[in-house]
């Protein structure tokens, strides 16, 4: 899988717990918490994504990502170890 691959799966469950957010183009350098996740929301958003991948990583391992490029980054990074 690729990291634009995670980038796709990462916006789709977005698109799942925000559902106000069904229309909004997506880009790497959006933020979570500027598109109005709140902690708990983006929590969900990054499980729903590790679990669908199968690959366990501390979420503090992605908490000072900066929007959803790094975070399809840092999550590929950890699925490919």
């Amino acid at each position: 899988m690729s990291t634009q691959d995670v980038l796709k799966l990462i916006v789709e469950n977005t698109r799942e717990v925000l559902p106000e957010l069904e229309d909004h183009a997506f880009t790497a350098d959006d933020s979570l918490k500027e598109l109005g996740a709140n902690s708990i929301d983006r929590a969900e958003i990054l499980m729903m994504t590790i679990e669908a991948l199968s690959v366990s990583i501390p979420l503090a391992e992605l908490a000072d990502a900066r929007n959803i490029g790094e975070l399809a980054d840092r999550i590929h990074a950890k699925s490919n170890a």
